[in-house]
């Protein structure tokens, strides 16, 4: 079963390179997502591989004048895992770990793209996430996560926007591992305790600093996964625990109002603009817990699909739209010096996390 990436000294095992291991849930992500600091635009896009399955997807959304526009894109790959395009999608790395072209050509939706994200400091490694529900594993996968400003061109509706890296600034990651990818599960682990997931992350562009952010946590709210990192760009790097932090929510949802948390040498202020609608991006856009478009699901040789959010009709609460990314304004403090910045707060709140008060499995904040 040989393809084009046997070419390359990456071997992990004695095995091709379309073989990955034995657990039919090994994925290989992208990631992106770029802002206008007014909120005017917001724009993300992924793509997946996933091995087993011999399927990859991709999808590209951008939110403008109170839409938020879904273009994704299924095929079955071949096992060729180095042709990183899907339908009207292309990722191509530039020069890894530092620059990343994603292409969007012309299609059945409104929109073409030609950008380029160009990093703003190495990538950070955040710490290997390792998950079981009962016996089964559930995930296990490492990712990378880096800060940038965005170049090029995208199109919607005819009309074009140009990006600079200066005024458009974002995050991309990387990660792979193991995680629920493709159909469900024929018999999943006998159900023994309600559905719980609370997911916090949040990438902060400074002007001469980058902030990082994250904790998954269990049901009281006691962290399984969580580190922070100011970065210093034209200097040193540092790590914080943050082993506790403030949090409150919007009353009536369960979108984050504000949060403070200890950063090494300072503090870091964090305020989502979450009450205006279209500074909220949706990640169903790109096939998070969407019930057709879910990454990995097996569309045919290729299919694509175009669908449009209205923003300002959202219901919060409901299952398809609780996992967000909203646009915030952040003010770390930093050996006694002040800086403001802006980036997102990616929240995914499923099921009680009792130190922040929420109950049951979608019941809103008091």
């Amino acid at each position: 079963m040989l393809s084009k990436g046997d070419d390359y000294p990456l071997h992990q095992t004695p095995e091709p390179m379309a073989v990955s291991g034995d657990n039919r849930n090994f994925y290989d992500r992208y990631f992106f997502n770029g802002y206008s600091a007014d909120g005017s635009i917001f724009f993300a896009a992924a793509l997946g591989v996933y091995p087993q399955l011999d399927i990859m997807d991709a999808a590209f959304c951008i939110s403008i004048d109170g839409k938020q526009h879904n273009l994704r894109a299924s095929k079955r790959m071949g096992s060729e895992r180095l042709d990183l395009t899907v339908g009207p999608i292309t990722i191509e790395i530039l020069e890894p770990l530092q620059e990343l072209r994603l292409i969007v050509t012309e299609n059945d939706s409104p929109i073409t793209a030609d950008i380029r994200f160009s990093a703003r400091h190495t990538p950070i490694e955040e710490p290997r996430f390792i998950r079981r529900d009962g016996p089964r594993l559930f995930m296990d996968y490492t990712r990378l996560t880096q800060n940038g400003g965005w170049s090029g061109s995208i199109t919607v509706d005819g009309k074009g926007i140009a990006l600079s890296s200066e005024t458009h600034r974002g995050t991309r990651d990387r990660s792979w591992g193991i995680r629920p990818v493709g159909a469900p599960d024929s018999q999943p682990p006998p159900a023994g305790a309600m559905p719980q997931f609370w997911w916090l992350w949040t990438p902060l562009n400074f002007e001469s600093h980058t902030c990082f952010f994250h904790s998954n946590d269990d049901g009281e709210g006691v962290a399984w996964n969580r580190r922070g990192v100011v970065d210093n760009i034209d200097g040193a790097r540092d790590e914080f625990e943050a082993d506790s932090f403030d949090l409150s929510y919007h009353a009536g949802t369960r979108r984050v109002k504000q949060i403070d948390l200890p950063a090494v040498d300072g503090m870091l202020s964090i305020t989502p603009r979450t009450g205006e609608a279209t500074r909220t991006f949706y990640m169903s856009g790109l096939g998070y817990m969407h019930p057709v478009w879910g990454h990995g699901m097996d569309h045919g040789p290729l299919e694509t699909a175009y669908d449009v959010i209205d923003l300002g009709n959202v219901p919060d609460n409901d299952m398809l739209y609780i996992h967000i990314q909203a646009l915030c304004d952040t003010v770390l403090t930093n050996g006694g010096a002040r800086h403001d910045g802006i980036g997102i707060v990616e929240q995914l709140f499923v099921g009680p996390h009792e130190s922040s008060g929420l109950t049951g499995i979608l019941d809103p904040s008091a």
